[in-house]
C-alpha cells in the first residue's frame, strides 16, 4: 500500500513510481487530488482503478484521459537520460519544508546535486526588468547569505533572479522551473541552467517536454516559497509575480522580507506595499539572520492541513442524497469546506469523497485559502 507521506528513507518501488507518476499525470489530477485520492484508495494503482467510476458520479461530461504506462515509462526514461531522477514525497532527497506544504507535488524531478536541499533555504525574487542597484543588492546579498550557511533559490528569471543565481553558483544555488527541466525559460538562461545544475539543483513538477505557460508561473511561485524558510522580495511593482511567491510563502507559513526602495519608482510599489504590511525590513544579511537561525532547528511553523484520515475506508459511493445537498449548496462564489460540511449536514468523510468526485469530473475549482466553488 502506498502512503501519502513516506517515512523518511524509504523508496517507491519501480513499479509504485510508475503508478505515481500516471496518476499524476492524468486529467484532473493535481497534488490534492492526488493526495485525497491516496488516503482514499490505499494505493495508486487501486485509485487508477478507481477514476472512471469516481469521474462519472461526479458529473463529468466525458471520459478523462489516464496516463498510460507506456506514456510513464517514455517520460521516466526520457528523464534518465537528461540526468533527472523522479523524487517521491517522503523520499529522502525530496525536500523537507516542501513535503509540509499544503499540495507538494508527489513527485518532484530534479536534475543536479540534491545534497544542496538538504541545507537550509532562502529564496530570492523580485523584478524581470530590475534596476542596476536592485541586481547589484541581490548579488551581494545572495553572496553574504550563502557565506552565512544558507542556500539561495529563485525562479531562473531575468533581473534579480539571475542576479542572485549567478552570484553564488560556486557555493551551490536551487533554481525552481515553471515548465520541463528540458524547456528552459527564458532561453538566453540555458548556460545559467547548466551552471546551477553542476553546484547546485534545478527542481521542477512539470513533465519533460513541458513549455510553461502563463499559468504555470504561480505554480512555480509556491514551490519557490515552498523549499524556502523565508522569501526576500527585490524591487517588484504592484502586479509583481514576486507578490505571488510572497503570498504563498504567508500560507505557507514562512517568513517575508522585503528591500525598501523609492516611492518615485514604480518597481518598488510592491516591496513598499509589503513592508507596510508587516514584512520584515531587509537592508544587510544580518536582518536575515536574526530571524531565521533561530528557526534551523525546528523549521518554520506551518498551517494546519485538514484532517484527511476520515477518507480512509470510506465507501466509494456516497449516498446520493448527500452528493445532491453538497451540490446544491456550491456555485460560482467560493465557500469553505467547514461552512459547506455544516450547512449540508453531510459528514466531513462522506463531504470529502463528494468534493473528490466533483474534482475528478472538472467541475471543482479550489481558491485561495482553501475555498472551493463550481465550475
Amino acid at each position: 500500500m502506498d502512503q501519502h507521506n513516506l517515512e523518511p528513507g524509504l523508496r517507491l518501488t519501480d513499479e509504485q513510481r510508475i503508478d505515481w507518476l500516471r496518476l499524476i499525470r492524468s486529467d484532473n489530477v493535481g497534488p490534492r487530488t492526488f493526495r485525497n485520492l491516496l488516503n482514499h484508495c490505499g494505493s495508486a494503482r487501486a485509485a487508477l482503478d478507481a477514476l472512471p467510476e469516481l469521474a462519472r458520479r461526479g458529473g463529468a461530461a466525458r471520459t478523462a484521459r489516464i496516463s498510460s504506462r507506456a506514456d510513464a515509462e517514455r517520460e521516466l526514461k526520457a528523464a534518465a537520460t537528461l540526468g533527472i531522477a523522479y523524487v517521491a514525497l517522503g523520499e529522502s532527497d525530496y525536500p523537507r519544508l516542501l513535503q509540509s506544504t499544503d499540495d507538494p507535488p508527489p513527485l518532484l524531478g530534479i536534475k543536479g546535486q540534491t545534497d544542496v536541499l538538504r541545507h537550509p533555504l532562502v529564496a530570492i525574487v523580485g523584478s524581470r526588468n530590475a534596476s542596476a542597484a536592485g541586481m547589484k543588492f541581490a548579488a551581494r546579498l545572495a553572496r553574504d547569505l550563502s557565506a552565512g550557511g544558507f542556500i539561495v533559490a529563485s525562479g531562473l528569471a531575468r533581473g534579480v533572479d539571475a542576479a542572485a543565481h549567478r552570484a553564488v553558483l560556486e557555493s551551490g544555488t536551487v533554481c525552481v522551473l515553471a515548465g520541463g527541466l528540458d524547456r528552459i525559460y527564458p532561453p538566453e538562461h540555458l548556460d545559467l541552467f547548466h551552471d546551477i545544475a553542476e553546484t547546485g539543483a534545478a527542481l521542477s513538477e512539470m513533465p519533460i517536454g513541458w513549455e510553461p505557460r502563463a499559468r504555470d508561473f504561480p505554480r512555480r511561485n509556491r514551490l519557490i516559497s515552498g523549499i524556502s524558510l523565508g522569501v526576500i522580495v527585490i524591487e517588484a511593482a504592484r502586479r509583481s509575480g514576486s507578490l505571488i511567491t510572497a503570498r504563498f510563502a504567508l500560507e505557507q507559513g514562512r517568513e517575508v522580507f522585503a528591500v525598501p526602495g523609492s516611492p518615485l519608482d514604480p518597481r518598488s510599489e510592491g516591496t513598499n506595499t509589503l513592508l507596510k504590511q508587516g514584512a520584515v525590513v531587509v537592508t544587510e544579511a544580518a536582518d536575515v539572520f536574526d530571524v531565521l537561525r533561530p528557526m534551523l532547528d525546528h523549521g518554520p511553523e506551518n498551517p494546519v492541513r485538514e484532517d484527511e484520515t476520515e477518507m480512509a475506508g470510506m465507501t466509494l459511493d456516497p449516498n446520493p442524497g448527500s452528493r445532491e445537498k453538497i451540490v446544491s449548496l456550491l456555485g460560482p462564489t467560493p465557500v469553505a469546506l467547514d461552512d459547506l460540511i455544516r450547512l449540508s449536514g453531510v459528514s466531513a468523510a462522506e463531504a470529502r469523497v463528494i468534493l473528490l468526485e466533483l474534482d475528478l469530473a472538472g467541475r471543482l475549482e479550489r481558491q485561495a485559502g482553501g475555498l472551493i466553488s463550481l465550475v
